[in-house]
């Protein structure tokens, strides 16, 4: 995977889906450093609030924003009691997801026991375990949809067993404040329900998970808190006890040969709860608020073996792109004037328009180089 940074974004990353709890890792450079998926088997990334409110939506999302600065200034006695309060409230809707090939984190999302965790967690499954985070006996539950450019997707445990399930509150996002202190709790190692601090260190990140993966994360959130494999699929809390993001990707630092500290990042909440909402009520994505071209592409290499566009394999008929006249055999090299050398690349300039924009796209056909202006449609599964 690479990491990408666009408008002030990342794409790129190193996928954490430890089969039982071996690691195994892909890697991919951004601005001198690696995105790692923090997900299958590996470090609790993030704190889900844990309120019981069912939907899984934004109830009490405006608290979110505050909650950090009047911590830090009601003294060490009062933040220390508000991490444990935070500890207490959420940490009980972070379970544990196990698969036939490895295990990672999930977020209770609403009282009838769906919940929602990372795509690549849950990989091609079709139904999963899950362990509460109260312990006993693991939970049958079955996937109900995932939206791959997103990296996110919903389970559902079996009738009867939600009961035994606590919900999260989720905040809202767009209210997150960069020197917030957050929580991240997850399963790294098969150590449960644990929990990891910091900051929020930006907001906006464009991080592209590549390496032949469909995710673009837009508006991610990047933090200080510890993210390690297996913290995928997680919670990431403010100290109002809401979960306002899913951390998903640590970096390294391919010069030292490992984990770069400090640098995570987690799909906002906002985008969690727009896109769970839907998974749960249709199993698919209509309105991702995502540009889309309508086409399927691979990388192309020039006569060096270099990259040198995105490859157009074929094109879904009535979309942006057949309405623009792009064929397939077409190679798309830019996109609103960035270059787009390959399929990650074009993703991560697509992640950063909306659907109705208008851009000018160069192309080369059969050797010869034109541009077409293409009215980007939106980015459904």
């Amino acid at each position: 995977m690479g990491i990408d940074v666009t408008g002030g974004g990342v794409s790129g990353g190193k996928r954490g889906d430890w089969p039982g709890h071996a690691p195994a890792r892909r890697r991919a450079s951004a601005l001198g450093r690696r995105l790692a998926y923090a997900g299958i088997a590996l470090v609790i990334l993030s704190v889900a609030a844990c309120s019981g409110t069912g939907g899984g939506g934004a109830a009490g999302a405006s608290a979110s924003a505050s909650a950090g600065s009047a911590a830090a200034s009601s003294g060490p006695a009062s933040l220390q009691q508000q991490y444990e309060q935070v500890v207490s409230r959420v940490l009980p809707s972070v379970v544990e997801i196990s698969t036939s090939g490895g295990s990672g984190s999930g977020v209770v999302y609403d009282s009838k026991g769906d919940i929602v965790t990372n795509a690549h967690v849950v990989g091609a499954a079709a139904t999963v375990q899950v362990s509460p985070a109260s312990g006993g006996k693991a939970l049958a539950a079955k996937v109900l949809g995932v939206f791959a450019p997103d990296d996110l997707a919903v389970i559902r445990v079996q009738s009867g067993a939600a009961g035994s399930l606590h919900p999260a509150s989720f905040g809202r996002s767009s209210l997150v404040r960069v020197g917030e202190i957050v929580l991240a709790m997850g399963n790294p190692l098969g150590l449960t329900g644990t929990v990891t601090d910091g900051i929020v260190s930006a907001t906006g990140r464009t991080v592209s998970e590549g390496q032949g993966s469909s995710a673009v994360l837009i508006s991610a959130i990047q933090t200080s808190a510890a993210i390690n494999p297996g913290n995928s699929g997680g919670a990431l809390a403010d100290l109002s006890g809401q979960v306002i993001g899913i951390p998903t990707l640590a970096a390294s630092d391919p010069q030292l040969g490992g984990a770069a500290a400090g640098i995570g990042f987690a799909i906002p909440s906002d985008t969690v709860t727009s896109i769970a909402g839907q998974l749960i009520a249709a199993g698919k994505v209509s309105s991702s608020g995502r540009a889309s071209l309508g086409i399927s592409t691979q990388t192309v290499a020039d006569a060096s073996g270099q990259p040198a566009g995105a490859g157009v394999v074929s094109v879904a008929p009535g979309s942006a792109a057949a309405k623009a006249g792009i064929m397939a055999g077409d190679i798309i090299v830019s996109v609103a004037g960035q270059p787009t050398g390959s399929v990650t690349a074009l993703q991560s300039v697509l992640a950063t328009h909306k659907p109705g924009d208008r851009v000018p796209v160069r192309l080369s056909r059969n050797g010869t180089q034109s541009t077409v202006t293409v009215t980007l449609g939106s980015l459904t599964s």
